[in-house]
């Protein structure tokens, strides 16, 4: 018995590594891989026989994937773009989840599978969201803090609705007792994290060993309290997971846990590609077919919508609403737990598998082109700034005879350097952006502002180049900065031209159409401290006073949210 379980989970391994192996080399997201390399190796081939040992250990890798989730859910993320990730993130779920309730009763489903549905198409994937975005180096874009904002809500809110559904009986009054049970279970974390655990761990923190194992006992021990109290062990990883983040160790955790939770998470998802039923699919179609249509074009145009409500530019809403249409992968744990206490059926169950291994695949397409899809649509989703018209034509401070010396497009955090600079040269400057929060900002202090974007004709007509002594451009947009550079060139203006690149190839384009000074952001840190090393290390003391300065510097970039781009390595999959 002991070989065969050996076995099974080394042909599990050996052939989830190799989808992903063909994954990573087409570009796609993990997790489809992993479900398509179950679905060869249960329904297809057969060749799992310990059905049930594989099933306890893809619940624990689930445990280990909100353990660490708990870890790192940070909401002073969501300050530099709070309402349209917090209200506006709650009204896409809402609205998505009536959509998703109304159409499966319409088609004569019950109403718990309408209510789980209506669930299944509310969220959108962090783990495979934060990973493209990632790789692209656009988490701390504009529209990468809108979309990690609201996945973090959708986290929060997922995990409560995970609790509420956890029961094998759906009724209001064995919600509130979960709800109840959950509360003290929270209770007891906040108790221990704040008076137990700072002195437990800051003793394991001297043995690496020690760190982990006290790590993998707050896990257990939270698992095993939850399920005493007849609730999901996930929620318990969940709440061990918080109760450890506010310690001054959460990343050297997160680090040593990882590991063991990219395992066991992967025999999770090749386990999901297992369970999926051929039998099911041809009942599931038309409600399939919709489903999709839904998440794949009506999920972007709500998301959209909603974010130009709250005052952004079509541009950041695109890039957006294109990051957010995919299901969850809490969408196939809900379903997973859903189809255990019998809420569902296992064609529903099918349902959910082909609904996240579709659309998380396409979501790679749709980030990884966004831009270019931006550029094919860019007229015809006007529409959605006519939502509030007002917003777009009368949100700037300007003179009525502006005469700028400097224009600088994109107040980001290259940016405010560059304008307190300015302000000590004593020249007069024009922001462009289009941060609407940050525009607010700019007018409150009187700084003349442009709410724009770079990449929209009407605005670039809007400045005058030709009496500016110099244009900065601090959006690493290629083709953005070469309508910027062509606008320059149209009006007959003689300024000096500085562009950003996000890489060496485009810095060389630019050059190519006549900016005068490229920006590489990731090789400006590089040149600033082998100038720090020149200028500073045979001189102590203007070292020192330096160091003094910068951390001053930091603690004020802190305090106006400017933070460096974050890095979330659980959600890397």
């Amino acid at each position: 018995m002991y070989n065969n379980i050996f076995a099974e989970l080394g042909i599990i391994l050996i052939i989830a590594t190799l989808f992903a192996y063909l994954a990573k080399a087409l570009k796609q997201p993990l997790i489809p891989a992993y479900i398509i390399s179950g679905l060869l190796i249960g329904p297809v081939f057969g060749l799992i026989k310990e059905v049930e040992l594989i099933s306890t250990l893809s619940e624990i890798g689930i445990a280990f994937l909100l353990f660490i989730v708990g870890l790192e859910i940070e909401f002073k993320r969501l300050r530099n773009v709070a309402q349209v990730s917090t209200l506006g993130g709650m009204l896409k779920m809402l609205i998505l989840f009536l959509v998703g309730f109304i159409i499966t009763r319409a088609l004569h489903y019950d109403a718990i599978t309408a209510v789980y549905l209506g669930i299944i198409i509310a969220f959108s994937s962090t783990m495979v969201v934060v990973k493209l975005l990632s790789d692209k180096r656009e988490l701390d874009t504009l529209h990468g803090r809108i979309v990690l904002g609201m996945l973090l809500m959708e986290d929060f809110i997922a995990i409560i609705v995970l609790a509420m559904l956890a029961n094998a009986t759906f009724s209001i009054d064995t919600i509130i007792y979960s709800m109840l049970k959950i509360i003290f279970l929270i209770v007891i974390s906040f108790f221990l994290s704040v008076y137990i655990l700072p002195s437990i761990f800051k003793f394991a923190a001297k043995t690496k060993e020690l760190l982990f194992l006290a790590s993998i006992s707050v896990l257990f021990f939270f698992s095993i309290f939850a399920m005493t109290l007849d609730i999901s062990l996930i929620i318990g990883a969940f709440i061990a997971g918080v109760a450890l983040a506010n310690l001054p160790y959460s990343f050297e955790i997160i680090s040593k846990v990882t590991s063991l939770k990219d395992f066991f998470s992967t025999i999770f998802f090749v386990s999901i590609g297992m369970s999926i039923s051929f039998g099911a699919i041809s009942k599931i179609g038309v409600l399939l077919m919709i489903l999709l249509g839904v998440v794949i074009f009506f999920k972007p145009m709500i998301t959209m919508a909603l974010i130009t409500i709250f005052g952004y530019k079509k541009r950041p809403a695109f890039l957006s609403s294109m990051s957010l249409a995919q299901i969850s992968e809490f969408a196939l744990i809900l379903a997973t737990q859903g189809m255990i206490l019998g809420h569902i059926s296992s064609e529903i169950y099918t349902l959910t598998v082909i609904l996240a291994l579709v659309t998380m695949a396409m979501t790679s397409y749709f980030i990884n082109f966004d831009n270019q899809l931006y550029r094919m649509f860019s007229k015809k989703l006007d529409i959605f700034e006519r939502i509030l018209p007002h917003k777009r034509f009368h949100f700037e401070y300007m003179s009525k005879k502006p005469r700028y010396e400097i224009i600088l497009c994109g107040y980001n955090r290259v940016g405010f350097s560059i304008v307190r600079t300015i302000k000590k040269m004593r020249k007069k400057m024009l922001i462009v952006d289009f941060n609407p929060e940050v525009i607010r900002n700019l007018i409150e202090s009187k700084t003349p502002c442009l709410y724009g974007d770079v990449g929209d004709p009407e605005i670039l007509n809007r400045l005058n180049f030709r009496d500016a002594d110099m244009v900065i451009a601090t959006i690493p947009d290629k083709h953005d900065n070469f309508l910027l550079l062509q606008k320059i060139k149209e009006s007959g203006s003689r300024a000096i031209t500085f562009m950003t690149a996000a890489n060496v190839d485009e810095a060389l384009e630019l050059y190519e159409k006549g900016s005068d000074y490229v920006i590489l952001p990731h090789f400006l840190g590089g040149e600033h401290v082998a100038y720090l090393i020149q200028d500073l290390t045979a001189d102590l003391t203007k070292l020192i006073r330096h160091k003094t300065s910068h951390i001053k510097e930091l603690k004020h970039r802190k305090s106006l949210g400017h933070e460096h781009p974050p890095n979330y390595p659980h959600k890397k999959t």
